[in-house]
């Protein structure tokens, strides 16, 4: 008897966790399946926010929108980002290429760690960073938004 009462006690407290996850999932994910096929994904130039050369592709959310978001970056051979900070959290995985990355105000390519295909990083807000490509590099950025991006020093900023 104790057995089934324990089994019983596991079994809710795990359809009662379920059932918050379920309610919570909108706030942290799509409400339905998001599919991508590498041929489907639309590239545009930009974000306004990095050198002209750069293109982006949203893959979920608005990164110009409260919430999470996830969107590629294909970045052309020797592309550079100068030193910058983002205010949230940023989690990249190099999906093609070698995606060069630095801390620090200055940048400094031999002070830079190789990320090759396959790599991951994730950074916390006001972490001061810069980046490099070597060859034609994509890089999936997650991230909450609105997306920022605050350069170093502002004459680096392409906005500007």
């Amino acid at each position: 008897m104790k057995r089934l009462l324990a089994v019983l006690m596991v079994a809710g407290g795990l359809a009662a966790a379920a059932f918050a996850l379920d309610r919570a999932a909108p706030e942290f994910g799509p409400e339905e399946h998001i599919f991508a096929p590498v041929d489907d994904i639309e590239w545009a130039p930009g974000p306004a926010s990095l050198d002209e050369g750069a293109e982006y592709a949203v893959l979920e959310g608005d990164p110009g929108a409260e919430g999470l978001f996830v969107m590629r970056l294909k970045l052309p051979d020797g592309f550079q980002i100068q030193p910058h900070t983002h205010p949230n959290f940023e989690r990249v995985t190099v999906i093609s290429g070698t995606f060069n990355l630095g801390m620090g105000e200055q940048f400094d390519a031999d002070a830079a760690h190789t990320l090759e295909a396959g790599s991951f990083t994730s950074m916390p807000p006001g972490m001061v960073h810069f980046a490099y490509a070597d060859g034609e590099t994509v890089i999936q950025l997650t991230s909450i938004g609105p997306w920022e991006i605050d350069y170093v020093n502002p004459e680096d900023d392409p906005r500007l």
